[in-house]
Parts: structure tokens; sequence; C-alpha cells
């Protein structure tokens, strides 16, 4: 049987130099599972990676949309795990690589089918939701689904806006459709964590910071700004300089708040990837051990 090789961890690890080594090692492909390096206008604050990587070995799903564009989990499983099966059949293991918690588990584990929303009630509850604004939406999925209110980032806006078009074409409940099933996969899965002491990872992530400022942050989002109402640009990186650029604060503030809220969803991150017994854990360091384990459980399988 195939097998996928999950490689997973947070925020500023080194997950993207970790799995191009093992991509090159097993001669194989990468499957993105971050979220926000499918849009093509990010590359910097997405640390999406260089140039000279993405040629080295063939990457799956980074730049593969617009900021512009409606997307979200349930097309990205659809579209991965079609992809993933096609290049089964002629590659063996796959690598997928993310740490966006929703996204590797709905390759490992899928999400509820959960109805297509017509585009016509996708633009209503969008163009509602911009000329009434958040509280307003949270209001909204208070009165028509209270239980779904009381569990969901009601500070994430594409969140409510999926649960309000749901119950707004279905007229039932956003909760009634969420059943938690798991899905089997025709794959073996092996889980990669990477992690390491918190205060080296923090500093790894403010000298990423630094790093990108450097690489040209501050103009990438700048050339965004005028798109920053969209979901795909409530992102840490950007909202922190769209802060700066309306003159709310300074930017040195901005900078800072980068690195405060990259540390705060490493540790959010961390948190989600804990509950799964199935992650094997290793440092940065460790890539030959990583090969050997992975080797060992592809012999295992073989037996």
């Amino acid at each position: 049987m195939n097998t996928l090789i999950v490689v997973l961890g947070p925020t500023g690890v080194g997950k993207s130099d970790i799995s191009i080594q093992l991509a090159n090692y097993f001669s194989t492909d990468i499957i993105s599972a971050d979220s926000r390096q499918f849009f093509r206008e990010l590359s910097i604050g997405t640390a999406v990676p260089a140039e000279e990587d993405l040629k080295s070995v063939i990457h799956h799903f980074i730049h593969s949309r617009s900021i512009h564009d409606y997307y979200n989990v349930s097309e990205y499983e659809t579209e991965a795990i079609d992809l993933i099966n096609q290049l089964f059949k002629t590659k063996n293991p796959l690598i997928l690589t993310g740490g966006s918690m929703l996204y590797v588990d709905t390759i490992c584990k899928g999400i509820d089918d959960i109805p297509t929303v017509t585009p016509e009630i996708r633009q209503e509850v969008i163009g509602w939701h911009a000329e009434n604004g958040l509280e307003a939406l949270q209001q909204r999925l208070l009165k028509l689904d209270p239980e779904y209110y009381c569990i969901v980032d009601l500070n994430n806006p594409k969140r409510l806006l999926h649960a309000v078009e749901i119950c707004q074409m279905t007229g039932k409940t956003f909760t009634s459709f969420r059943k938690n099933t798991f899905r089997e996969r025709p794959f073996r899965i092996v889980k990669i964590g990477i992690n390491q002491d918190r205060e080296i990872l923090y500093q790894r992530i403010n000298e990423r910071v630094e790093r990108m400022m450097d690489a040209g942050l501050q103009e990438e989002a700048r050339r965004v700004y005028p798109y920053k109402h969209l979901n795909s640009l409530n992102t840490v990186g950007y909202k922190e300089l769209f802060v700066y650029f309306d003159g709310n604060c300074t930017l040195a503030e901005a900078v800072d708040l980068i690195k405060r809220n990259s540390r705060k969803y490493a540790r959010k991150q961390l948190t989600w990837f804990r509950r799964d017994q199935e992650i094997n854990w290793f440092e940065p360091t460790q890539i030959q051990d990583i090969i050997a384990f992975i080797k060992q459980k592809l012999k295992e399988y073989d037996e």
C-alpha cells in the first residue's frame, strides 16, 4: 500500500526544510497543507519556499489560488485527495506538509459532508457581512445556530460566513451537518511532528519575522492593502501591517505584534497537534533519525 508522510509542527520550526530534504531523499513530491501559501499574491509573509527549492522539488498547492478566490477546506480535501491518488500511480511515498491544522486533519481524517453553497447565497451573505460588520454576523449566527455559536472562533469571519451560508441555504443548523466522522484513506499515513525547546522556537520565530521584513514584507503587504477586507488577508504578518498603514501604530509596534501573534499561533498549533497520539516527534536537527524512522516504517508495512 502507498504511504503519505505528513510533516507538521508549529510555524517557524523548519517544516519546509525537513520536507524538502525528505522529498529529495525519497525522490518524490510535496503537497502543501498551508492554507495561506495557496495565494499567489503572498510569498514573503507566508514563508513560501525559495525559488531554487521550488525548482528542486515539485510542490503542489503553492500559489495555486488568488486572494480574490473563494476557497475552503472542503474544496481542498477533494482536490488534494484526487491529486494524491493520481501521484501514487508513479511515486511512493509522498510528502504532505504544513501547519494549517484543519487542512492537515482533513487529508488524514476527512471532514463532514457539508452541502455546497450556491453562488447566490454566498454573495448575499458576503454582501450583508460587508455592510453590517462582524458583530452583526456573530448575532446572525447566534440566532440561526446557537450551538455552533458557542464553539466557533467568533473572530474568524470565514468560519462564521460559511456556517451562516449553510443555515441560510438549507434551513437547518450548521451543527446538524457536523458529524465528525472518520474517513478511511486508501493509503497509510506516517505523521512526523517537528518541534523544539520553546525559547529556541520563539527566537527562531522572531528572527524569521526580521528576515521577512528585510526581504520586503512591508512592500508586499502594501500591494495587497487595498484588499485588506478579504478573509485571505486576515493573516499574521499582513493584518498587523495594515494597522500600521491605517496610522494606528508605529512600524516597530507592528513588527513586535507580528512576532507576538506568530508565537501565539505556534502555541495554538502545538495544543492542537499534541492531542494526536499518532504523531512521532523529532527536533529539526534530527533529519537522519527521521529518515531512518520512515524507512523502518516502510519496511514494516512491506513485510
